[in-house]
């Protein structure tokens, strides 16, 4: 079955900002009744029309308005109703105030008499003081090639590599930043992936560079109906007087935008920025925190885990409802002497030892358990029963998925490999490996691991459980709306691992009180063990380490939550949250 053709919203990139959010952004951006504002994508003109009411509050007459305030927009349909409500509160002279056309030739027109760009020698518009607007989310198949040209070369001019992972926000961040003055303000409505993904480390770096004060909001609650993506609010200075830096501000939801007090700001700690490209999750710590995480990862006996192992996907299927199968379907189809041991979630591993007994309780509980192992011929050569069984697959159309249908022989799954130990890549309350003692494989909801030295097998799954990796790892990885942190494969081999003193351990042990007694019971052993005899830590900074560990989990375990969740236990071996609520 063909996938749903793109929706032409979804193909723009438009979702249209909430009135609370565009009048906030109006008030922080807009400093005086002579502010000279660009809303770059203005749609059906929700900002720019909230723009325009605060330049009339603070004393801007409705003469002035055309002067002041600027808009572009592409849909020639809702620019037509931007202008009707732009018309309702300025008096519009023979000028249009609306540019018609896209925002990223705009911006080269504009700047390119500054000398940023060659080729064109007028500009209609001088840069502005505020730059503020929400930008259309369109990803790199969808991102047309006229307009992706120009905003790619706008990135370049910025010392930024585009690829195909760009989305079309993060081109239209660094032009609606070029369009400021030297004392320009911006204020956007971003995805959350500018704190942690990496298609947006080179962003986070020009923001770093290129402003000298930045203040992030985001929310616990989604704020666009009907789509599951988190936002931030980005307000960046590029002239602001003081002290600089990054802070970061967590509220509830839009609805607590308006008592919000702007010089609230002031109060709220600012952390020196980080010229780089690291994850901005982390300024959700205080500088205190970070100062401490950044001290401690330079001890000189933590090694990364990516010198011990090396971490891969497990094995994508393209179908699994075909490949990976229970007992009772094994059977049914007289397959039980083509299959391979699997693991098809991270909810079947229990503990941090995977052993044989496991492996049958798993296949008692008519759990997904089998892998289809196909030999490498074409189909008339295989056995009858395989031969019968992808005749099957092929009347439910399961051979036409992308992943299938790219292989010389569909039915073949590449890269089956038995790992020496699993990975958690989906995280709820607590990342881990699990010792795969069963020799089985797993699907790609579960990261890969091979050990460099068998000797270490044992060792490194018991010192992975520790409050400093913990912490680290809520920095290094990324979370989403469902509030699940999830680590790459690169990102889950650049975790700090405290080494010394581990061959203390003893993994069985631990496993078992994982079980019975739950993390905390195990991280009173491991921290003792690893941190406190093992790098030197006091007390108090294993608590400190523990403290930033809790904090940025239960950031992004309750970022949803509408009433206040409060941790009652956490008492599980498979990593899972037990909360109750506190209205």
């Amino acid at each position: 079955m063909s996938k749903e053709a793109p929706s032409y919203q979804k193909l723009r990139g438009g979702y249209y900002t909430p009135q609370a959010i565009a009048e906030f952004l109006a008030r922080w951006a807009i400093q005086s009744p002579q502010t000279k504002v660009l809303e770059p994508s203005c749609g059906d003109g929700s900002i720019l029309t909230a723009a325009i009411k605060e330049l009339r509050a603070q004393g801007a007459t409705k003469q002035q308005i055309s002067e002041l305030v600027k808009g572009v927009e592409l849909d020639n349909e809702e620019r037509a109703k931007a202008l009707q409500r732009y018309a309702q509160f300025a008096t519009l002279k023979n000028e249009n105030p609306i540019h018609s056309g896209d925002f990223f030739a705009f911006c080269q027109q504009n700047l390119e008499p500054r000398g940023l760009f060659a080729g064109l020698k007028d500009s209609e518009y001088p840069l502005f003081d505020a730059v503020i607007g929400n930008p259309p989310f369109i990803r790199y198949q969808n991102f047309a090639e006229e307009h992706r040209r120009p905003a790619f070369e706008i990135m370049r001019r910025a010392g930024m590599s585009p690829n195909r992972l760009t989305n079309s926000w993060v081109p239209f961040i660094v032009a609606s930043a070029f369009m400021l003055n030297e004392k320009g303000r911006l204020a956007m409505v971003v995805p959350a992936e500018l704190l942690q993904v990496n298609y947006s480390a080179e962003l986070r770096r020009f923001l770093s560079d290129y402003f000298n004060k930045i203040s992030l909001i985001t929310f616990r609650q989604l704020v666009f109906d009907g789509i599951q993506q988190e936002v931030v609010l980005l307000l960046a200075e590029r002239n602001g007087g003081g002290q600089g830096g990054i802070r970061a501000i967590e509220l509830g939801g839009i609805e607590d935008l308006a008592s919000y007090a702007y010089n609230d700001f002031a109060k709220r700690e600012l952390k020196p920025l980080d010229h780089s490209s690291e994850k901005w999750t982390q300024y959700f710590l205080s500088k205190k925190e970070i100062d401490f995480l950044r001290a401690v990862k330079k001890h000189p006996d933590l090694k990364l885990t990516g010198d011990v192992m090396e971490v891969d996907v497990g094995i994508v299927t393209g179908q699994n409802q075909f490949f990976v199968l229970n007992r009772e379907q094994i059977v049914q189809n007289g397959l039980q002497d083509f299959t391979q041991r699997i693991v098809s979630r991270s909810g079947h591993l229990k503990g941090i030892v995977f052993s044989e007994h496991d492996y049958a309780d798993n296949i008692n509980s008519n759990l997904p358990s089998f892998l289809l192992d196909f030999p490498q011929v074409d189909l008339n050569e295989l056995p009858p029963e395989l031969k019968a069984y992808v005749r099957f697959g092929e009347e439910q159309a399961w051979h036409t998925g992308f992943k299938c249908r790219i292989r010389q022989r569909w039915y073949v799954v590449p890269s089956v490999w038995t790992p020496d130990a699993f990975m958690l890549r989906q995280v709820h309350a607590y990342p881990k490996l699990i010792l795969n003692q069963a020799r089985a494989t797993c699907t790609d909801t579960i990261h890969r691991v091979r050990f460099r030295q068998s000797q270490e097998k044992k060792v490194v799954t018991a010192a992975f459980l520790n409050s400093l990796t913990f912490a680290f790892a809520e920095v290094v990885g990324r979370s989403y709306g469902g509030g699940v942190l999830e680590l790459e494969p690169n990102e889950a081999e650049k975790l700090p691992l405290p080494l010394h003193l581990a061959v203390q351990l003893d993994a069985d042990e631990l496993h078992a009180q994982l079980i019975k007694q739950g993390i905390y019971t195990v991280l009173e052993i491991t921290d003792q063990t690893l941190l406190s005899k093992g790098l030197g830590l006091s007390q108090r900074e294993i608590k400190g380490l523990r403290q930033i560990w809790e904090k940025l989990r239960d950031r992004r375990i309750n970022r949803k939550a509408v009433a206040k969740v409060k941790e009652s236990r956490i008492k599980t071996s498979g990593g899972a949250m037990v909360v109750s609520r506190s209205l």
